[in-house]
């Protein structure tokens, strides 16, 4: 059965009016779990140390940054652990299927790329921010795109470098440890700006928002994944996969750094980005699978396009 995404009807100050669903067929063959989950199942957030690529080491930019530096210690501590599938970032490896479906599924109806395709981003130029160990950077490479990944832990960036280089299909990506304040100032542009578990953790989402902006072309593709600021989403991401599930370490996460989805979706617009699709991850504790939905309560993902 497709999956289902939600589609973002806005007004003119970027109110969310309303969200509809439609079907996609071209997730059919996503590698992506198609269990049925009903409104009671439980759906522990993640959103891991990825996070981290946004924590600006150097305060030596000449760029204004959005970071919160004392983000830094707290996520690299664990950042050897990032290929461990079993580890600290087991809930995330889990997760990766479903984000990248949504990813695959937007970008090429937006590009027209043929969604069937074993390499469908072939030709696109795509920069993961914050992209830790390279686990989401990885398969967009496979998929044919030239993939930059940034990452301000210098550790993470070593790691995701050592594990591409035992793939040719990989071993292309450029990894730069760095800040997409960093890439601004060095007037980069891709077709798409992905940034996946981030902007929670950055002390100014309006402001690094603007600088996803300024890396994308026009026209070009944003795709922001985070965490609601919801009662539900307290009760899964910080209850429940800190001091429960024991999936994160206690502090990840402060709830009242979460932007609802209304919130997202004005400060996308204020940065010249307008959503146009948005989806919920949603877990099934029975089969330890990640699905998208249309409940985005607790864990959501947004795709936009960069006005001309």
């Amino acid at each position: 059965m497709a999956a289902r995404h939600l589609r973002i009807l806005s007004g003119c100050n970027g109110a969310l009016l309303s969200v509809r669903f439609f079907s996609d067929s071209t997730l059919a063959q996503e590698p992506i779990a198609s269990t049925a989950i009903d409104s009671a199942s439980v759906s522990p957030s993640i959103n891991t140390a990825e996070n981290h690529s946004q924590l600006n080491n150097n305060k030596k930019h000449s760029a204004p940054s959005s970071l919160k530096h004392a983000e830094l210690a707290k996520f690299s501590a664990i950042a050897d652990t990032w290929w461990d599938s079993e580890g600290p970032y087991k809930p995330l490896h889990a997760l990766n299927p479903t984000r990248l479906a949504f990813i695959r599924s937007t970008l090429c109806r937006h590009f027209r790329k043929d969604p069937y395709s074993a390499r469908p981003f072939e030709g696109l130029n795509i920069v993961d921010v914050g992209c830790g160990g390279g686990i989401l950077s990885e398969p967009l490479a496979r998929m044919g795109a030239t993939v930059t990944g940034i990452d301000a832990v210098e550790k993470n960036i070593k790691i995701a470098r050592l594990h591409a280089d035992l793939d040719p299909e990989t071993s292309t990506i450029e990894y730069c440890c760095t800040t997409a304040e960093k890439l601004v100032e060095e007037q980069r542009k891709f077709d798409a700006v992905i940034a996946s578990e981030v902007i929670e953790h950055v002390a100014d989402p309006a402001e690094f928002c603007k600088s996803l902006s300024a890396l994308t072309v026009s026209e070009g593709a944003t795709v922001i994944s985070t965490i609601n600021r919801s009662m539900r989403a307290y009760a899964t991401a910080i209850i429940a996969a800190e001091h429960i599930l024991h999936w994160l370490p206690k502090g990840t996460h402060q709830w009242s750094s979460f932007l609802t989805p209304e919130e997202l979706v004005l400060i996308l617009q204020r940065a010249s980005i307008d959503v146009k699709e948005m989806a919920g991850f949603v877990y099934n504790p029975l089969t330890g699978r990640w699905s998208l939905s249309g409940d985005i309560s607790v864990n959501f993902i947004a795709f936009g396009t960069k006005n001309s």
